[in-house]
């Protein structure tokens, strides 16, 4: 098994792989965590769903793909953070308003060039081990940008997460932060495609953010264990998946839901402590 691992990790596609995947992973796991605190769990599929619309424009007009995702999931955040402040409706039917109207798009676009080719089944599956040097430097990079921002910006999101009111009395700007928030999550979303695909991003975003908050911990540990988590699964994915020729995506999603499954059963042995969260520690 050690000389396995080691023969794999030889390899420049893999490489490059854990790289890019461990770079997702962190940043999935972190943005996740103010997504479910915010019960913005759809945010991702939603936005993974405009992106989807997006790849199609990219490969509707012969742009690459990758730069019409991010202008219009970056569009469509703005578009939902504007349809949930102004029309008063709730997150998750904002959510649903803008994930159908980009999964619309992209149908029809797709239709309209003549079917799915295989790009578009790349970005809606993923596939870790097609990654390339640019690629995982981008992903990296942008990764990197993003949890700095999340770190530094760490006070404020919270105060918009759970009391919005009490974020403006202190003097906060609510409305610049929201935007900046659902921006820095539409990116999270584009940068993870390639890791597990449009119809999986969700699930690395929010499942290994329920198993950490199960442990009852402060936000940084709980941050720190989703963390943990996220990278166990992309990690053991990628070396299950290319041991058994599985699809890297699936394998990943799966792992998570297994850890997400063994932390409630620890829970419900009582080996977990069931005290409640305190957010702001």
């Amino acid at each position: 098994m050690h000389s396995l691992t080691l023969e794999i990790l030889t390899y420049g596609f893999m490489q490059k792989a854990l790289v890019a995947g461990i770079a997702t992973a962190v940043v999935c796991s972190f943005m996740g965590t103010f997504l479910v605190l915010r019960r913005y769990a759809l945010f991702g599929d939603g936005i993974s769903h405009v992106a989807f619309g997006g790849i199609a424009v990219g490969l509707f007009v012969g742009i690459f793909p990758i730069w019409t995702a991010f202008l219009v999931s970056i569009l469509g955040g703005l578009g939902l953070q504007k349809l949930r402040s102004s029309a008063k409706i709730s997150g998750d039917a904002a959510v649903v308003v803008v994930l159908t109207s980009g999964l619309a798009v992209g149908v029809i676009l797709t239709s309209l060039s003549g079917g799915f080719s295989i790009d578009l089944f790349s970005f809606l599956f993923g596939n870790i081990l097609l990654v390339g040097t640019k690629d995982a430097l981008m992903i990296s990079v942008i990764a990197a940008a993003i949890t700095t921002a999340l770190i530094l910006l760490k006070k404020q999101f919270l105060h918009l997460t759970f009391n919005e009111e009490q974020a403006k009395i202190a003097g906060l700007n609510v409305t610049l932060l929201n935007y900046l928030f659902v921006v820095l999550a539409a990116i999270t979303v584009v940068v993870s495609m390639r890791l597990v695909g449009i119809l999986l991003i969700s699930a690395l975003i929010v499942i290994p953010n329920i198993s950490a908050m199960m442990f009852g911990k402060g936000f940084k540990k709980t941050v720190g264990i989703s963390v943990s988590m996220s990278i166990f699964s992309v990690i053991s994915g990628i070396f299950v998946s290319y041991q058994f020729d599985l699809a890297p995506s699936g394998t990943i999603v799966i792992i998570a839901v297994a850890l997400l499954l063994a932390t409630m059963i620890f829970r419900s042995a009582g080996l977990i402590s069931k005290v409640p969260a305190k957010a702001h520690t």
